[in-house]
């Protein structure tokens, strides 16, 4: 009978485990964190590239859209038309910082990195306007006609998308839009600072094309008031002079 080989000590393993090379052992911690670091810095750059090229998610954070849009409502708005493509009627986001003469000088590095954090969950900046686009560049809008309304290029129009009990605007104003320049209002017009707002002001409230965002193409939240904004009868109307 041959004799018992000896079992090996737990010495003698720990032993195997400290002989491994210190520089292995960090080439293998380094390893194990670029496994999960790399999908996660992966997904950020896709949501970032899809926000910038695709569709920007925001939230509604006043009610100067209702009936529309309420507070705390979510938005997609997509980004791939162009300002050729807008129509009266549509509901754009915007940067209002020019339109709106809004001067909060230039961020610190610590704000936009900021701002970029809150952008992934649909938290725009503070100069993000979403208003409803009632004159394209060359209309001629002014309020009102004698029964109250709301007149483009001549055509006294009906809109049924305004808060109830509200006036289609309680300022007066007549405008005709330069090449380039949008009108925008709020549906609660009670309650919004929109275009009106500027009036005598440099730029008079007129938004610059290349300020907007994008249209806003459908609501995700909340649960109950999923899907699209339904579509106004305002883009039949004729350009100014046609």
């Amino acid at each position: 009978m041959s004799p018992t080989a000896p079992l090996p000590s737990p010495q003698a393993d720990r032993a195997e485990v400290t002989d491994v090379p210190r520089h292995e052992r960090r080439r293998s911690g380094r390893d194990r964190r670029l496994r999960w670091l790399v999908p996660v810095v992966g997904f950020v750059v896709t949501v970032l590239l899809v926000r910038a090229f695709v569709a920007a998610p925001f939230s509604i954070p006043s009610g100067s859209m209702e009936p529309t849009l309420q507070i705390g409502d979510r938005i997609l708005v997509s980004r791939l038309g162009s300002s050729q493509d807008l129509r009266r009627g549509d509901v754009i986001v915007f940067d209002a910082s020019k339109a709106f003469n809004l001067d909060e000088g230039t961020p610190s590095l610590l704000q936009r990195v900021s701002d970029a954090v809150a952008s992934l969950v649909g938290q725009g900046s503070d100069t993000d306007y979403v208003k409803r686009v009632v004159g394209l560049p060359g209309d001629h809008v002014r309020c009102c006609a004698e029964d109250g309304r709301l007149v483009v290029n001549g055509v006294p129009v009906d809109e049924p998308y305004l808060y109830p009990g509200d006036k289609p605007s309680a300022t007066t104003f007549d405008v005709t839009l330069p090449p380039g320049r949008v009108w925008v209002m709020g549906d609660h017009r009670s309650e919004s600072a929109d275009s009106r707002s500027q009036l005598g002001a440099p730029g008079g409230g007129m938004v610059p094309e290349e300020d907007i965002i994008g249209q806003v193409w459908v609501r995700y939240w909340p649960p109950g008031r999923i899907g699209t904004l339904s579509q106004v009868p305002l883009s039949a109307i004729p350009r100014n002079g046609q």
